[in-house]
């Protein structure tokens, strides 16, 4: 029987439980498969245990969103604005930016 992508990143996590790239691979992998409970478990603890991260806050993001969770969603967005200008990672910084303008309806995609 042939791996599963999820089964082989289980096994990767088993051996290295602190890899933040195989913690934020097990979360995009469950939102694929739309679980999205693990895959909220996996992206809130990289944003609590790998702050730093800075890939996970809009996907964290546009969870929060498709989930109803819109002041969840501001709220991980401005964190996310908040680190990538310390670590001066600009494009990170302008899709968080972007992500959060839309879901505060500062301005709608429709009009560009």
């Amino acid at each position: 029987m042939q791996e599963t992508r999820l089964q082989k990143l289980l096994e990767f996590f088993e051996a290295e439980p602190n890899d933040e790239f195989l913690q934020y691979a097990l979360a995009t992998e469950y939102l694929r498969l739309n679980d999205t409970e693990k895959a909220l478990q996996f992206y809130e603890g990289l944003v609590t245990n790998h702050p730093n991260y800075t890939g996970t806050y809009y996907h964290l993001g546009k969870l929060y969103e498709t989930l109803g969770r819109k002041e969840d969603a501001l709220r991980i967005y401005q964190q996310g604005i908040m680190i990538t200008q310390q670590k001066r990672d600009n494009h990170a910084l302008a899709e968080l930016r972007s992500a959060y303008n839309q879901a505060s309806g500062l301005y709608d995609d429709d009009d560009y």
